[in-house]
């Protein structure tokens, strides 16, 4: 019960990519057939990445995955700052009201790595300014009026998570987006930079609907293995190099108009469109069902489990979170979450995020953003449902923690 942290293929993006790998085997920039039955591929993959979040297909470029979309988001922003400010020295520069200030972003504390350490690396090479809005210890989520009061005259980008890998809580992007079209009204007319906004919506896509024209973001971030797709990504970018900019990190065959250049790996493309296809014809479908196991495994644990023994970090009061995401904490002094786990003979989960599997015994940085008490956060669990997680399992699941909590504090 991980499959926040990856999931597998589903059987029709095997065969998508596994046909591609035979048959679409040419060069897609080549103009003899196989070339073309290789481009085609790719095109009908872009359409179906569009069409899943509500886009343009010409808004979508392929990437490696989600930790380049990010980055390729922030070196755009920076990049762009600096390409439209006033050349140093001219007239304009004297009364900028930017006064030689760097490029300033914003974001929350409890976003993924691929965001955080990007930012916190302008920061140590004095490349830019970044703002850390901490999370509301009361609804788990970051308040509109805190990421509005972080900004600055210099401020180029915001960004902020769809939905929190740990917690599952959605973030207020719809609201977010409204203040600050708003607020870049008010900038074009003081000559302050637009400021841009980016969504990872990593952990969304799958199990809940996303719409660009709803979120209004300049930005999205895709990321294939979240929704049973291959290890590749995209982004999604409005008015691709018109009303939004990129800028390349690589140089190289012009692939992907410019932007992101490198012979395209048709097979894993593909896969991802076959992905998207699935979601967009399934995905009111797979949110049903992992609500409902969701569900059944938290009235599951409050059963079998003292009330006042578990702490759903994941529940905050009105708070939208993801469907299939249950984050808990089994309070006792032995029952920190790896020990735990260690003690399972048939869960298969994790204490928070994949990528700080190897942190022992430290906190999710994530739950104590969110007011979670250290030696609760200490005990955290996240179990995420997938499409095919069944309430048998869910009961095995149960007994299995039963089982290693009174190994664990039988040893005690």
């Amino acid at each position: 019960m991980d499959y926040n942290a990856t999931t597998p293929l589903e059987p029709e993006v095997i065969q998508a990519m596994t046909e591609a790998m035979r048959e679409a085997w040419g060069n897609p920039s080549s103009p003899y057939p196989a070339g073309r039955k290789a481009k085609d591929i790719i095109d009908t993959a872009r359409e179906n990445i569009a069409k899943m979040i509500g886009g343009r297909p010409q808004d979508i470029i392929f990437t490696s995955g989600g930790t380049e979309s990010n980055n390729l988001v922030i070196h755009s922003a920076v990049k762009h700052f600096h390409q439209t400010r006033p050349s140093k020295g001219s007239p304009a520069e004297l009364s900028s009201p930017l006064d030689g200030a760097a490029p300033h972003l914003v974001t929350c504390t409890v976003e993924h790595d691929s965001i955080r350490l990007p930012l916190e690396h302008l920061v140590q090479e004095q490349a830019a300014a970044v703002t850390f809005v901490p999370v509301s210890k009361v609804n788990g989520q970051v308040e509109v009026e805190d990421i509005l009061a972080a900004v600055r005259p210099a401020t180029c980008l915001v960004t902020i998570m769809l939905a929190n890998n740990e917690t599952g809580v959605i973030m207020p992007i719809s609201d977010i987006s409204q203040r600050i079209k708003a607020l870049n009204q008010k900038r074009a007319a003081s000559r302050l930079p637009v400021i841009l906004l980016h969504t990872d919506a990593a952990q969304a896509l799958g199990k809940r609907r996303v719409d660009v024209e709803d979120l209004g973001v300049d930005f999205l971030t895709i990321v294939g293995h979240k929704f049973y797709g291959p290890r590749i990504g995209a982004l999604y970018v409005r008015g691709l190099g018109e009303l939004t900019p990129l800028y390349p990190m690589l140089f190289g065959g012009g692939q992907e108009r410019n932007f992101r250049p490198g012979t395209e790996n048709t097979p894993m493309i593909a896969g991802l469109g076959k992905a998207a296809e699935l979601v967009t014809r399934n995905c009111e479908a797979y949110e049903a069902h992992m609500r409902d196991v969701r569900d059944y495994l938290e009235e599951r644990l409050a059963a079998e489990f003292d009330k006042q023994r578990i702490h759903l970090n994941s529940q905050f009061p009105g708070t939208e979170r993801l469907p299939n995401t249950c984050n808990f904490s089994i309070r006792g002094p032995q029952l920190q979450g790896r020990a735990v786990l260690a003690q399972c003979r048939t869960l298969l989960a994790s204490v928070g995020a994949a990528c700080h599997s190897d942190h022992v015994d430290r906190p999710s940085p994530v739950l104590l953003s969110c007011g979670i008490p250290f030696d609760v956060a200490r005990n955290a669990l996240r179990l995420s449902m997938g499409r095919s997680t069944t309430r048998a399992e869910v009961d095995l699941v149960v007994q299995d923690l039963k089982q290693a909590v009174a190994r664990l504090e039988g040893q005690a």
